[in-house]
């Protein structure tokens, strides 16, 4: 439905008829359909424009706001969800200290941290195959770039990951491999570590060649309190 203007009158399209001196100069008339429309007078520019009905104006305005608010908190809790995960995504460090087999420094955007490999527990220091296992974690990442995969907190507040090699091999599954590492008791360890070990153990490769090797958990608990 539209309006055209041919010598100073207006015609309804699609009704066939002009509208009249008294209907241009109130400047309303109706479309066929029963909707107001503004009548603009000749020599404007414009031929004739529909009025805005403002009460389903008001509710698309409504309707549009509501939708807005919808979305932004569907947003909101999208980031609250990714966060986490953005958290926990790999990252590339350099391996700056090597204490133990299993402990490490990194540093990584500026700043370091004490990193435990993830589900492993080498030998300590003063247990037969401690040195041993430092040794090799050095041989594998000591002053080298490495990936670093799920860094977070474990129950006893120490920061935990995955360390990876850059050909994508895990170096905790290599010192377990090799008979340098226990498998974390309390399902810390998946179960292809798990096999690892049992391979390990049958081969009697490095810590498992003695008859009764002792768990660092086990051989820390048994040690005598030191006295001040």
């Amino acid at each position: 439905m539209g309006y055209e203007q041919l010598e100073n009158k207006f015609t309804v399209l699609g009704e066939g008829r002009t509208v009249s001196r008294q209907e241009r100069r109130e400047g309303l008339t109706h479309s066929p359909q029963g909707h107001p429309v503004s009548v603009l007078q000749p020599g404007s520019g414009s031929v004739a424009k529909l009025r805005n009905d403002w009460p389903k104006g008001f509710l698309t305005v409504a309707y549009a706001i509501m939708m807005t608010r919808r979305i932004a908190i569907g947003l909101v809790l999208a980031c609250a969800l990714v966060a986490p995960a953005l958290a926990q995504a790999d990252f590339v460090a350099r391996v700056l200290i090597v204490h133990e087999g299993d402990r490490l420094t990194i540093y990584h955007q500026g700043r370091r941290d004490m990193v435990y490999l993830r589900g492993v527990d080498c030998p300590e220091l003063k247990q037969p195959y401690g040195k041993q296992a430092k040794h090799a974690t050095a041989a594998y990442i000591a002053n080298r770039e490495v990936v670093v995969r799920d860094m977070k907190r474990d129950r006893q507040g120490r920061i935990t990951a995955d360390i990876l090699l850059p050909d994508g091999r895990q170096i905790a599954h290599e010192l377990i491999k090799e008979g340098l590492a226990w498998v974390q008791p309390g399902g810390a360890g998946n179960q292809a570590m798990r096999d690892k070990e049992e391979l390990a153990r049958a081969a009697g490769t490095g810590l498992w060649f003695e008859p009764n090797p002792i768990p660092p958990w086990k051989w820390k608990s048994s040690r005598p309190a030191r006295h001040k």
